[in-house]
C-alpha cells in the first residue's frame, strides 16, 4: 500500500524525482525521490479526519481504500474509488504532500510506523 501511495505522490509532481544513478561500471539504476517519505500509522477516525483536512487545504493526496484489496488491476481500482462518495470512502491509507507545518497539523496524533 505504501508503494502505491508513494507512486501517486511521485506521479503528481515529476520534479520530486532525482536523476538516475550510475555505479563505477556505468550500470544505470532508476532514480529515486529527492525527499524522504515518512510513514505514519493511525486509526480509522484520524485517517478520515486527515483526509478531510488535506482535501480542504487542497494538498495533493493519494488514497487507498479497503475495496482496492479485492480489485485486480488499475482500471478496477479507479472504478472502485469512483463508485463511492468522498465522505464514505473506506480509507485504509493516505499519502499527502505539502508544507511541513501544514502536513504536521493534518497528521497530528498519528505515530511513526515502526
Amino acid at each position: 500500500m505504501t508503494a502505491f501511495l508513494t507512486g501517486g505522490i511521485t506521479a503528481g509532481d515529476p520534479e520530486l524525482v532525482g536523476e538516475p544513478y550510475l555505479d563505477a561500471d556505468d550500470t544505470r539504476y532508476l532514480p529515486m525521490l529527492r525527499q524522504p517519505v515518512l510513514v505514519f500509522e493511525a486509526g480509522k477516525e484520524l485517517l478520515t479526519t486527515a483526509h478531510a483536512k488535506a482535501v480542504a487545504r487542497e494538498l495533493p493526496t493519494a488514497i487507498f481504500t479497503a475495496d482496492l484489496f479485492s480489485t485486480g488491476h488499475d482500471e478496477a481500482n479507479r472504478a472502485a474509488v469512483r463508485a463511492v462518495p468522498r465522505d464514505a470512502l473506506d480509507l485504509v491509507g493516505l499519502a499527502l504532500r505539502g508544507p511541513r507545518n501544514a502536513v504536521d497539523k493534518i497528521v497530528k496524533g498519528a505515530h511513526m510506523h515502526p
